[in-house]
């Protein structure tokens, strides 16, 4: 116990516990709250009809055609959920990416079915290229290397399509320099000046994305990211891409993966005090789900936890495949 001794030589007893007594209490004087339009639901879009095919290594999430893209959306609406994050997944790659401007691919066509249902919804497409090129690199490879300059024409191209097929948002993930501005300045030449960016700026070359390749088949069929995602060790440089990003035009900053960077969330959201989301990614969710199918923790209350934590860190959007769960156990 602490003791306080005022100017009357009374001693005051400060018990922190008074506080916490009742659930009621503890609501009453929570810090950190979590609401269901704070969550993003990812979806991962294929080819086909009445396809809902479970990913083996994320419990409840599924590859799903667009009809079945729409009806998860529209479920998720009803939980609460306001906006989606959209994942393409071709059936035909090449070693350009093509197919991530082809106005009739999984995504492009998600767009607009989702938004014909529910236009209120918000409708975010990730932009990149790893889905889309048979080598599975987030862009051009020459000579072995990723190409920046000819990768962001590409992304460019791919931005241009998901906003024309009627995209609220559209994330670059790729971590290209410049590509934020280039996509910025093709959009506002196109009459696309109220598509908004939420760039992925401090992407870390993370262990934690293993079943989100899975998913998506778009693990590199050789070398790996390092070249372009960030160097685990450092925070600093976060801030500098960010900074960028900002500079460039983004409207929407994130951090990716969640739980291994918090650190970082909070010192973007300081140093920039800008809208700022955070990526609860395939791994971290992946764990979660192990743990509880092995009766090693109560799920409920990791997912709660792991959700406040990245909440209490400073994101404004978490976007996590745990969105609609989370919904509910909040409702």
């Amino acid at each position: 116990m602490n003791h306080i001794h005022t100017d009357a030589n009374l001693t005051l007893t400060r018990r922190l516990r008074r506080l916490r007594r009742s659930e009621a209490m503890r609501a009453m004087v929570r810090e950190t709250r979590l609401s269901p339009d704070m969550f993003v639901l990812p979806l991962f879009v294929c080819e086909g009809e009445g396809v809902r095919r479970e990913v083996p290594s994320m419990p409840g999430v599924c590859n799903l055609s667009v009809d079945e893209a729409v009806k998860e959306a529209d479920a998720a609406k009803a939980d609460g959920i306001r906006s989606v994050l959209l994942f393409g997944l071709p059936d035909h790659k090449d070693d350009i990416g093509s197919t991530a401007y082809d106005p009739e691919a999984p995504v492009q066509c998600a767009v607009r079915a989702i938004k014909q249902q529910a236009p209120d919804l918000l409708v975010i497409t990730d932009v990149c290229l790893c889905e889309y090129t048979d080598h599975g690199h987030c862009g051009i490879v020459i000579d072995e290397e990723i190409a920046n300059d000819p990768t962001v024409d590409q992304l460019v191209r791919a931005a241009i399509s998901h906003a024309a097929a009627g995209a609220d948002i559209v994330a670059p993930s790729d971590m290209m320099d410049g590509r934020v501005g280039a996509i910025r300045t093709a959009l506002d030449e196109r009459g696309f000046e109220n598509t908004a960016i939420m760039s992925y700026s401090a992407k870390y070359c993370s262990a934690f994305y293993g079943p989100f390749r899975e998913a998506a088949a778009s693990a590199p069929a050789f070398g790996d990211r390092r070249s372009h995602q960030m160097d685990p060790a450092n925070a600093a440089e976060a801030l500098r891409e960010v900074e960028q990003d900002i500079h460039e035009g983004a409207d929407i900053v994130m951090v990716k993966p969640a739980m291994a960077y918090l650190d970082v969330i909070a010192r973007v959201k300081d140093a920039f005090h800008y809208p700022t989301a955070a990526y609860h990614v395939s791994g971290e969710y992946a764990m979660l789900k192990a743990a509880a199918r092995n009766g090693w923790l109560d799920e409920q209350r990791a997912m709660m936890e792991t959700l406040i934590a990245i909440r209490r860190a400073g994101a404004d959007i978490i976007i996590t495949y745990y969105a609609r769960e989370a919904a509910r156990a909040l409702a």
